[in-house]
């Protein structure tokens, strides 16, 4: 008996409704990305090229950029990690990087 009185309503010409907070198809943020920056470096690594990406918001968690920086790993093919709230992935792979973290919801700057 818990029927909504619209639900039984027809209207052809109207578009669907705004989801339901609980419908799974529709995607909620916890969070606000902000704004990275991705730097190049070589000092003091063997003269291997690391990227480091920067300056996350102080309001994300490490788990947060633990789990960006999982998958950035898996869609270069290639190790890094995390240390003080910064991420060190290895190899000079920048554009896949940068197309990585934008469809995360950051805005990236620095290494073009």
């Amino acid at each position: 008996m818990n029927q909504s009185p619209l639900a039984s309503l027809n209207l052809p010409g109207f578009p669907p409704g705004p989801p339901e907070k609980g419908d799974p198809g529709s995607p909620q943020r916890l969070w606000k990305m902000g704004r990275v920056v991705l730097q190049r470096e070589t000092a003091h690594r063997g003269g291997k090229t690391v990227i480091v990406i920067k300056d996350f918001a102080t309001h994300l968690p490490v788990s947060v950029i633990e789990n960006v920086a999982k998958r950035v790993r898996s869609a270069c093919g290639c190790g890094g990690t995390v240390r003080d709230k910064r991420i060190e992935i290895q190899g000079d792979q920048v554009a896949k990087i940068r197309a990585v973290l934008e469809s995360e919801g950051f805005v990236v700057a620095g290494v073009k």
